[in-house]
């Protein structure tokens, strides 16, 4: 009778364990769904790109997609940020997208401990290890990177990685172990000394003759010997087998007397404008100029006027924005002057106001902004500089947003030429992107609010904009601060175009 009586009580916490499960998969499916619906009524209606992609052509594809969609939340409604991006895709705008929402939370923080997830501290001779291993082939050894310093040395059988420096470690504690696949690939344990948090395991590769070792698609160190400005050079110098691909810094510096080098990485503050105004004599009396924005994704267009003053040589048409005048984008800047979010000021705040009455006027249509209707387009700038004469903008796939809106400017100047392999990403049509929060408030919608006034004769959008000249050589894919086999290419395209046109 006692066992019968624990069978039905193991029973009943099954079933109240399965119906849990069931109620919160439900309550996911409905709140996801919620989404869907909310994404799908929004781009529908306050997407300045909707009626421009949604043809009769392609009207049923869409409602199929739609369909497929909802079944797949019902389906798996733990994925539904993954199926809410792919319906989003279908406009095909990098602009247009949704992302999780990030939020402070009041949860205790982690216990951090004094030993590693490997389970002890080894503590090791740093300066014997390194003699001992500064000309060997193998995983032992010191090895300093960029940002940390470790050894591997032996614990019984096992290769481990024992921090020397390492921001938030201490010296002893074990960060990796290193497993042999063959004489120079490892499989990698990551070690963390947080409580209860899973190892993940990556791989390592040695290179060199062993005086490099790449943590792969992460990053890399060098085997410490007696010369630290040798050890320093050879990691510098390094060209990564296995590169992570996001390494591109800024640069500013002349290459000689006739060429002046500018890498900027990003439109998104005002450093592109600093740095040029910073080295503006050192340009400015040279006749050639290399402005590379490899991997700058924009940000905004205020942040290239002073490339854009350099490289001008005559009037030109610029084309604005157009911004359309839904109820929904109406509300938001509404909203936003009823929350005090308008920056600037009272001028700010006088900018949003007359584009809300204009918006008002013309609501399911588009406006541009009373501030603007006069304007004729044309750019006229008081100065065209003598020097520098020749301008080789390097270009690639990484360059959208401001970024193609710099190069289309920079495309009506007759000193430039665009230098690359590739044509830019092609996210430019649509933009004044504003985030909405999906009823869930697990995910927002990231939505343009104008179109360009290049549209529909002159589109950018998943076309981008070609190089002028090819490019013969591989893409680099680690730049960090060096200059590569196409920076001296353009160098010297450049200065042969000045040498002839000076014959």
């Amino acid at each position: 009778m006692k066992n019968s009586v624990l069978v039905k009580t193991k029973i009943i916490v099954i079933l109240l364990i399965s119906l849990i499960i069931n109620k919160f998969a439900q309550s996911q499916t409905t709140d996801c769904l919620k989404d869907f619906d909310f994404l799908v009524k929004k781009i529908k209606e306050d997407y300045p790109g909707y009626n421009d992609k949604v043809t009769d052509a392609n009207r049923a594809q869409l409602m199929a997609l739609e369909n497929a969609m909802r079944q797949k939340i019902t389906n798996h409604p733990d994925s539904c940020v993954y199926y809410l991006n792919q319906y989003a895709a279908f406009f095909k705008d990098h602009h247009l997208g949704v992302s999780r929402i990030r939020r402070e939370t009041n949860q205790q923080q982690p216990e951090i401990m004094d030993v590693s997830t490997y389970g002890k501290n080894i503590r090791i001779h740093v300066d014997s290890l390194q003699q001992v291993t500064k000309n060997a082939k193998g995983i032992e050894g010191v090895w300093e990177g960029y940002r940390q310093k470790f050894a591997v040395a032996k614990d019984g059988q096992r290769y481990v990685g024992i921090v020397i420096n390492n921001r938030g470690w201490e010296h002893g504690q074990v960060l990796y172990e290193f497993i042999p696949v063959n004489d120079t690939v490892f499989d990698v344990i990551n070690f963390s000394l947080i409580k209860d948090r899973r190892t993940y395991t990556t791989t390592a590769s040695l290179h060199l003759d062993g005086k490099i070792i790449e943590i792969q698609y992460d990053t890399r160190f060098v085997r410490k010997t007696d010369s630290d400005i040798l050890d320093k050079a050879t990691l510098y110098s390094y060209e990564a087998v296995y590169p992570n691909g996001i390494n591109t810094y800024p640069v500013a510096m002349y290459l000689n007397d006739s060429t002046f080098y500018l890498r900027t990485t990003n439109f998104e503050d005002d450093e592109s404008n600093k740095v040029v105004m910073q080295h503006w004599d050192e340009i400015m009396v040279r006749p050639n100029l290399i402005i590379d924005i490899r991997n700058n994704g924009g940000g905004q267009d205020e942040y290239y006027k002073e490339l854009a003053k350099i490289i001008y040589t005559k009037p030109y048409i610029s084309s604005g924005v157009e911004w359309y005048a839904s109820k929904g984008n109406i509300k938001y800047f509404e909203d936003a002057i009823k929350k005090g979010e308008i920056r600037n000021g009272e001028e700010g705040l006088k900018w949003t106001q007359d584009l809300v009455d204009a918006m008002k006027k013309n609501i399911g249509g588009f406006v541009i902004h009373p501030n603007n209707e006069n304007d004729d387009n044309i750019i006229r700038r008081d100065v065209v500089y003598p020097m520098p004469r020749n301008v080789g903008i390097i270009i690639n796939e990484g360059n959208g947003s401001s970024a193609e809106q710099f190069l289309l400017d920079a495309k009506e100047s007759d000193k430039v030429i665009l230098f690359g392999n590739r044509h830019t990403a092609g996210v430019l049509d649509y933009s004044n992107v504003t985030p909405t929060p999906l009823p869930s408030n697990n995910y927002q919608l990231w939505c343009p609010m104008t179109r360009s006034t290049r549209l529909p004769k002159n589109p950018i959008d998943n076309i981008g904009i070609a190089p002028n000249v090819i490019i013969p050589f591989p893409a680099t894919e680690q730049l960090y601060d060096r200059l590569d086999s196409w920076v001296y290419f353009v160098k010297n395209y450049l200065e042969l175009v000045n040498d002839n046109n000076r014959k």
